[in-house]
């Protein structure tokens, strides 16, 4: 009997003890545990204030991975969760990083920090996207146009999220992820438009208050944070560009976002298309997307930075983006902070 079950075992086909899935499982890696897919798309073009514009080759380019849990907004502003996904795909660091800037405001204004890009799909979709976002962070290729997908599914619940079909904008430090947009196809590199002098003199450099203004509309005038907004501190090492160190002290401030958003509440068309410039009364300015301000998933935030009563110089308030590794975008004396969209300053 033993050796007739021996020969049985011997002619079955040989399956193996570990299915490929459980073999990949069988390492420290959460998130290669299930099937990579291919996206379908098409060609980038890139066009606007760049001296170099043209359609991207991507065969060129590293592939980068960014793993992100999307959520959208419902009718009610509530989050709705999508799914848990990794998406590999090329950065657009990487894309952008040999495409010349050629300012339209170069004269008045030479530093990149007032850029901005609008990425637009097949469908007519744009998202807008600061300079600062793609050049500044700390942690770099984070915003990738993604050709590969796979899920991350929960070990227990065994969730089968729903997978894209077509190639998608991946923003990876945002929470509600409206801007991740299907088939974009064309980058449009944008400066600020708005004409602000530059007076570099002005001695000792300060503002007392700080207007709002939505689209070159008049909002609020603020000359003292809200007490009822909570201060947070932040620590820091905080280097330049150009000057490199400054100083590791920390900065005590308010997180930007909560005193925004009482003129500009959670949307999913502010989510996309808004942008602040933040203006010193020097006419310094650096461009932020509503989305990096507002809706950030990494705690990196930016605050508003009151300065001491004595300090003149620099003062009345500051800005301080926490994500950022370099201190280009701290504006100091701060005048002004508007909200537009690019439709408006075209």
């Amino acid at each position: 009997m033993k050796i007739i079950i021996i020969f049985f075992l011997l002619i079955l086909p040989y399956t193996p003890l570990f299915s490929q899935k459980d073999n990949i499982m069988r390492n420290n890696n959460f998130y290669d545990d299930t099937e990579t897919i291919s996206l379908k798309g098409g060609e980038i073009e890139i066009a606007g204030e760049v001296e170099n514009p043209g359609f991207v080759d991507l065969n060129s380019l590293t592939k980068h991975s960014v793993i992100v849990k999307e959520a959208l907004l419902d009718g009610d502003g509530k989050d709705v969760f999508i799914g848990a996904y990794r998406y590999d795909g090329y950065s657009l660091f990487d894309i952008l990083t040999n495409r010349l800037v050629n300012k339209k405001n170069k004269e008045e204004f030479s530093s990149i920090i007032d850029l901005y890009v609008e990425i637009e799909n097949d469908k007519g979709e744009k998202v807008m996207v600061s300079w600062g976002e793609i050049f500044y962070p700390s942690n770099l290729h984070k915003i990738i146009f993604a050709t590969d997908v796979s899920m991350i599914v929960p070990s227990k619940t065994k969730d089968l999220w729903p997978l894209p079909q077509e190639r998608k904008l991946i923003i990876g430090s945002d929470l509600i992820t409206e801007r991740n947009i299907s088939n974009p196809v064309k980058i449009i590199v944008r400066s600020y438009a708005r004409s602000i002098p530059v007076n570099r003199d002005i001695d000792p450099l300060y503002s007392g208050e700080i207007n709002f203004s939505s689209n070159n509309n008049r909002i609020v005038t603020l000359s003292e944070i809200p007490p009822d907004i909570q201060p947070e501190t932040a620590h820091a090492i905080f280097y330049g560009r150009g000057r490199g160190i400054h100083s590791t002290q920390p900065f005590t401030g308010i997180y930007l976002k909560e005193l925004l958003l009482r003129y500009w509440p959670l949307n999913k068309t502010d989510l996309k298309s808004g942008l602040f410039a933040i203006i010193g009364i020097d006419g310094y300015r650096s461009v932020f997307s509503y989305s990096e301000i507002m809706n950030r998933n990494d705690q990196s935030e930016v605050l508003l930075v009151p300065c001491r009563q004595d300090e003149k110089d620099g003062g009345k308030f500051r800005l301080f983006s926490g994500a950022d590794f370099f201190s280009d975008r701290a504006v100091k004396a701060i005048s002004e902070i508007q909200f537009f969209n690019s439709e408006i300053v075209k």
